[in-house]
C-alpha cells in the first residue's frame, strides 16, 4: 500500500531539537541563530525536522509557533526568501488541517467525539445494545446507531470491540468505518489500531470481520485468530493475530524479547511529547512487564537495566541512547 508518510531521520530530529533549545534560551546569540538558519537552509530534511519539532512542542506546550516568530521578528536583515520559507513552517499546521477537511475524517472530529481518552488514558463503555468499546490511549470514537445501522467511527487511536447482540427486529448489522475503510462485524470480538500514514490494522479474536477498502478494491474477511493492514487502496495478506498486543486493557505494556526500538515506539503512544531511540541502541532485546501509569518510571527502569541513557535535551523531546562509556 502506498501513502505511507516517510518520518525524519534520527539525527536530523535531534539536531532540530538541540538547535529548539538554543533558540529558546534568553542567552541565544545572534551568531547562533545564523548558524541555526544555514542549517536549516540545507535542505528539506532538515525543514521536515524542524517541523516536526515545532509540531510537537505547540502540542505540548503552545510555544513553538510564538518562538519562531520571535526569531523572525529579531533577524531584520533575513533575506525575503528565507522568510517565506520560515512562514511556511509556521503555518503549516494551519495548511495541514485544511487539507484534512476534505477527507473523509477530519480532526477535527476527534477533538469533539463522543468517547474519547487522553495520551496515556484507557476506558471502557457498554453500547446500548450491550456492545462493549474499551478505548486505548489517545483515541476519540463517535457512535451512531440508527433504525437499520450501528454505527461505529474511529477517528483515532485503538479500539477493542466485543460486539452485543442486537435485539431490534430486523437485527442491525454493527459496523466501525475509518478513514480507509469499513469493518463490518460478523459476531465478533475484535481490535483496530489506526497506524502512521492512514493506515488500519485489524486484528480478530473471536467470529470474523469484513475488511472493505474505502478506494473500491475487493472485500476481505478476516476469520478469528488472523490479522490485516487496511489501506484505502487494498488490505494486505492476512498474518497470525498472537502478534497483537492486547495488554493495554489491564494497564501494561508486555515485552517477550521486544527489540528496544519497538518498545520505545509503543511507549511514546502512552506518553505526552516525543519519544524515539537511537539506531544504535534499537535492537537491543528486552523482556518484562511494565505498568503503563507512569512512563518516566518505565525509562528509569530500562536505564538502570540496560547500556542507555535517557536524555531530555528540552522537557517535552525525550531520547534513548548509547549510555557514554566511563572516562
Amino acid at each position: 500500500m502506498s501513502g505511507v508518510a516517510e518520518q525524519p531521520a534520527f539525527e536530523d530530529l535531534q539536531q532540530a531539537a538541540d538547535w529548539f533549545a538554543v533558540l529558546q534560551s534568553d542567552r541565544v546569540t545572534e551568531a547562533e541563530r545564523r548558524q541555526w538558519q544555514r542549517w536549516l537552509d540545507t535542505g528539506p530534511r532538515q525543514q521536515a525536522a524542524w517541523q516536526r519539532v515545532e509540531t510537537v512542542a505547540g502540542d505540548f506546550s503552545g510555544v513553538a509557533r510564538p518562538m519562531v516568530r520571535q526569531v523572525l521578528e529579531v533577524r531584520p536583515a533575513v533575506s525575503r526568501q528565507r522568510r517565506t520559507m520560515l512562514r511556511a513552517l509556521v503555518l503549516a499546521p494551519a495548511a495541514g488541517l485544511a487539507g484534512w477537511t476534505v477527507t473523509r475524517h477530519a480532526p477535527w472530529q476527534g477533538w469533539t467525539a463522543a468517547y474519547r481518552t487522553d495520551t496515556g488514558e484507557q476506558r471502557a463503555f457498554t453500547l446500548a445494545d450491550g456492545s462493549e468499546l474499551r478505548l486505548n490511549t489517545a483515541t476519540a470514537v463517535d457512535v451512531d446507531y440508527s433504525a437499520t445501522l450501528r454505527r461505529i467511527v474511529l477517528h483515532q487511536g485503538e479500539l477493542l470491540i466485543t460486539s452485543g447482540h442486537d435485539a431490534h427486529q430486523p437485527p442491525r448489522r454493527l459496523v466501525v468505518d475509518v478513514a480507509a475503510g469499513r469493518l463490518t462485524a460478523l459476531g465478533t470480538r475484535f481490535a483496530v489500531r489506526h497506524e502512521d500514514g492512514g493506515a488500519v490494522r485489524v486484528a480478530v479474536f473471536e467470529g470474523a470481520v469484513q475488511v472493505r477498502p474505502e478506494g473500491g478494491a475487493e472485500p476481505r474477511v478476516v476469520q478469528a485468530g488472523r490479522q490485516v493492514r487496511l489501506g484505502r487502496d487494498g488490505v494486505e495478506d492476512a498474518t497470525d493475530a498472537a502478534s497483537y498486543a492486547v495488554d493495554w486493557q489491564q494497564g501494561m505494556l508486555v515485552a517477550d524479547g521486544m527489540r528496544l526500538g519497538d518498545f520505545i515506539a509503543e511507549l511514546g503512544r502512552y506518553r505526552r511529547g516525543h519519544l524515539a531511540c537511537a539506531p544504535e541502541v534499537a535492537d537491543l532485546r528486552i523482556v518484562g512487564a511494565y505498568p503503563l501509569s507512569d512512563t518516566s518510571l518505565i525509562l528509569a527502569a530500562l536505564q538502570a537495566s540496560l547500556p542507555i541513557q535517557v536524555r531530555r535535551p528540552l522537557p517535552w523531546w525525550t531520547v534513548v541512547e548509547a549510555r557514554p562509556a566511563p572516562r
